[in-house]
């Protein structure tokens, strides 16, 4: 798995875009991108101006959604060639393998206020899948699984007021949260709109057919 070792800042100024990588900060007035929306470095803002080549914008993408969900390249490789032996798009096939990994679940159903945290928090066993412990955090939950805190491990400072987090989070139409309970629920396989990203799934399919 990925370890961003530098600012995480950065790496949304990189991409233009907010890749929520550092939680609450991330939707307030003092994320970095709102005030410097431009790349970082000296030539950041002379860089910005810059017109990508066919290849940069797809390049660019692919990089956006590998930080997005914070993996390494032969792992988000190998979600695309997975993806392209199934049937169906394959750039909508490789979507939903990647929101139905058990970290990006976790952060989907606000159990975590980042993906980077809630695959610490799997790796960690604070979570089970049907009253089993997972610590993998690219494990594929189905549809019907059941994602709850394991056991005692819901008294640890770090779910604190969570239950009143949970009454508010929005969470995606093929996820079911609980908040009373604690636990959350895999109603389906995200299709459709509930597939659609700040990146283009298309061009990273472009990019990986060259």
């Amino acid at each position: 798995m990925a370890k961003i070792l530098g600012a995480k800042c950065r790496i949304c100024r990189r991409e233009g875009e907010k890749l929520f990588l550092k939680g609450e900060r991330c939707n307030s007035a003092k994320c970095p991108i709102i005030r410097r929306n431009y790349p970082p470095g000296m030539h950041g803002m002379k860089s910005a101006t810059r017109r990508l080549t066919g290849y940069g914008t797809q390049l660019r993408e692919k990089q956006k959604a590998k930080r997005l969900y914070g993996l390494m390249e032969t792992q988000f490789r190998n979600y695309f060639e997975k993806a392209k032996k199934e049937k169906g798009d394959t750039s909508e096939n490789m979507v939903r393998h990647l929101e139905m990994r058990l970290d990006n679940v976790i952060y989907r159903l606000g159990f975590a206020r980042s993906r980077s945290m809630a695959r610490q928090m799997v790796s960690h066993g604070l979570f089970t899948v049907n009253d089993k412990k997972v610590n993998i955090p690219s494990y594929s939950v189905k549809p019907n699984d059941i994602i709850k805190i394991n056991g005692t491990k819901s008294e640890k400072k770090i779910f604190e007021s969570l239950k009143d987090k949970l009454k508010k989070q929005e969470t995606p139409s093929w996820l079911m949260i609980d908040a009373a309970k604690l636990e959350g629920k895999v109603l389906s396989a995200p299709q459709g709109d509930e597939l659609k990203q700040i990146f283009d799934p298309k061009l990273i399919v472009e990019f990986y057919s060259r």
